[in-house]
């Protein structure tokens, strides 16, 4: 059982923080996060989660890949069909099951896929150009398990835990 927090009085920092999470969901949106320079905004996030996922863990089903991901089939089949239509995918037949779909990251995905990677580290830099680089691990850190413990809910909502 998860302890009520708002009960011993953390309200306010609770507060700030869900406020503070909220921003950060807008800001991230409306800017994508997409770097500087020219690749800025130039790929959507879901193509962009989607691409790193192939290049981290390699060619996979649809399903695979929709389990790594913690979403349905049904979504990945939609999001990388602009993948594979602009060669930044490739979609094989299985070897053992020809019947079953293997996505891999092309070389011109790979490519793009670090030019991304590039631009949003410049950006990364920039706006914490002037942490320390303890302060930089910290919030890298605490994100990490923020996101985590968000990944760790929504699987135990998707089960139909409380």
């Amino acid at each position: 059982m998860t302890p009520d927090l708002t009960a011993v009085g953390d309200t306010g920092l609770l507060d700030t923080l869900q406020h503070e999470v909220a921003l950060f969901a807008r800001r991230a949106e409306q800017t994508r996060l997409g770097g500087v320079g020219q690749v800025r905004n130039s790929m959507d996030r879901a193509a962009y989660l989607l691409l790193n996922r192939l290049d981290k863990e390699g060619p996979m089903g649809v399903k695979a890949l929709a389990a790594s991901m913690g979403i349905d089939s049904s979504t990945v089949t939609r999001q990388v069909a602009p993948l594979v239509d602009t060669g930044l995918v490739t979609r094989t037949s299985h070897p053992d099951d020809g019947r079953a779909v293997v996505l891999q990251l092309s070389p011109r995905g790979q490519a793009r896929l670090e030019e991304v990677r590039a631009s949003r580290r410049q950006l990364m830099a920039e706006l914490t150009g002037d942490w320390a680089p303890e302060e930089r691990e910290a919030f890298c850190a605490l994100l990490t398990r923020f996101n985590g413990a968000l990944s760790a809910r929504m699987a135990g909502h998707d089960r139909g835990d409380s």
